[in-house]
């Protein structure tokens, strides 16, 4: 096998052929980065920038920690991408995958066909969720999920004799996912511009964002005020067109911005008053992010039905899930066939480490943990931290989540021009200093494993703070 070296858009060392006796073996970085750059196209980003750069290539992970091929240890402040929530290494994840491969590797849940391990998983699921959810839908991410989110809604509203209930209201920078169907329900722009098929009957309402869009009204006025768009957009379709309303309890992606305490109450008012369904996107939230199981209950809404994922398995193989209210549950299981599914809807590798990540939570008390020591820890230790810091306007966030919001001026709420390019040199500065910090525009995102330990929770914020003084410093501002 050979490899065509006009592929790479840098120089590096000839490329050892990856046949099967040398694929197993650990190569130097420049050889990853090379065949990485060869023949990987990378989510989200700019290949060419990317691959002048070259990747960083990780090769090992320990509780809260990374090691790169350079022998780099860096501290995971993001959970992998928020959902390594057990942390790294945990045996009994492991465990649970190699003895269901070797029971049974793979069954399908079609043709009247179940297996053990997906039964176990929607039990317990039905322990930890609130009361009224006790049936689940499988998938393979949270993006499979918000599309399953949609079949379910208009599968409700037929039973209910409501087929005109077509409409689903979603907001500005909220993200649902990457498929055609969570990205239209995503309020992302630079998603929809490279996607000219969308789904019908999606709209968005604006985010409720109070630093950097609500002006001078107060928080909770601000709150109101956004909630209300939803009513308004309601009237504006016909409440007998508006099938659905969905949100993250808090947006991740977006930059972690928590709403007002006034919006969800608002919000849930709104969607009973004109029989509207609303559907928590827990994707992000779920699983003891923000001290609870779910994050709709810190923020005190019922929803109709939830979007999960990422925790569900703490990352460690792929798999999402839908809860159903029972009253939604009930709508489709007795109006005859439900005609959606994937291969690996209810795979029971994915199923058993699911249940095995699930008891881990449970019996380790890891989510009280977080409620109780560890997230107010967390949140007061970073709002100590940048209290006077001359380029923070804000640190929004419960539990082990926060955005640290970067601004122009503080004081004003006056953000960066150019606040997209501020947040990536903060970013490149955690990365030099091995700390990851996701940077969302001008907002700097951590979301770290939930079993980190207050002397690791101290190391996040001391680097990340050196990176944030560094970033106000090269910007003339400290």
């Amino acid at each position: 096998m050979s490899f065509r070296t006009e592929e790479i858009a840098y120089a590096q060392p000839a490329r050892p052929a990856a046949t099967a006796s040398t694929s197993q073996q650990q190569r130097s970085t420049a050889e990853y980065r090379a065949l990485d750059a060869a023949h990987h196209i990378h989510p989200f980003s700019d290949m060419g920038a990317l691959n002048s750069a070259g990747s960083r290539v990780i090769v090992k992970a320990e509780g809260v920690y990374l090691w790169d091929s350079d022998g780099n240890k860096i501290i995971d402040g993001m959970a992998g991408l928020w959902c390594v929530n057990v942390g790294y290494g945990r045996k009994e994840l492991a465990d649970a995958a190699y003895q269901q491969l070797r029971e049974l590797p793979f069954y399908n849940t079609f043709f009247k066909t179940t297996h053990p391990p997906v039964i176990e998983l929607s039990a317990l699921l039905a322990e930890v969720t609130p009361a009224p959810f006790n049936h689940f839908f499988y998938c393979n991410s949270g993006s499979e999920g918000n599309d399953t989110v949609l079949r379910i809604v208009h599968q409700y509203w037929a039973t209910q004799s409501k087929k005109l209930k077509k409409f689903v209201i979603s907001r500005k920078n909220g993200y649902h996912g990457s498929t055609i169907a969570g990205g239209t329900l995503g309020g992302m722009g630079y998603m929809h511009e490279q996607m000219p098929s969308q789904v019908e009957h999606i709209v968005h309402i604006d985010q409720p964002y109070w630093f950097g869009e609500g002006g001078d009204m107060t928080p909770e006025e601000f709150g109101l005020a956004r909630a209300r768009q939803l009513e308004a957009e309601i009237l504006e379709l016909g409440a007998e067109n508006v099938a659905a309303f969905i949100g993250e309890p808090f947006q991740g992606a977006g930059g972690v911005i928590f709403p007002p305490s006034t919006y969800w109450p608002e919000i849930q008012r709104i969607c009973r008053k004109y029989d509207v369904l609303l559907v928590a996107d827990e994707v992000i939230g779920g699983f003891g992010r923000t001290g609870e199981w779910f994050a709709h209950q810190h923020f005190g809404f019922e929803p109709d039905l939830i979007t999960m994922a990422k925790g569900l398995t703490s990352g460690y193989i792929p798999m999402g899930a839908v809860g159903l209210h029972d009253r939604i549950a009930k709508a489709i299981i007795e109006n005859g066939e439900f005609n959606h599914g994937l291969t690996y809807s209810g795979h029971p590798v994915a199923a058993a480490v699911a249940v095995a990540n699930l008891k881990l939570l449970r019996d380790e008390k890891i989510v009280e943990r977080v409620k109780n020591e560890t997230g107010p820890y967390f949140q007061q230790s970073l709002r100590e931290a940048f209290a006077s810091q001359p380029i923070v306007g804000e640190v929004a966030g419960t539990g082990l989540v926060a955005g640290i919001q970067l601004a122009e001026n503080p004081k004003t709420r006056k953000r960066f021009e150019n606040g997209g390019d501020v947040g990536t040199i903060c970013r490149d500065f955690c990365f030099n200093g091995n700390l990851i910090m996701r940077a969302t525009g001008d907002r700097m995102l951590l979301s770290p494993p939930l079993v980190v330990t207050k002397s690791e929770i101290d190391e996040i914020v001391s680097k990340a703070k050196k990176a944030i003084d560094a970033t106000a410093q090269q910007l003339g501002l400290a």
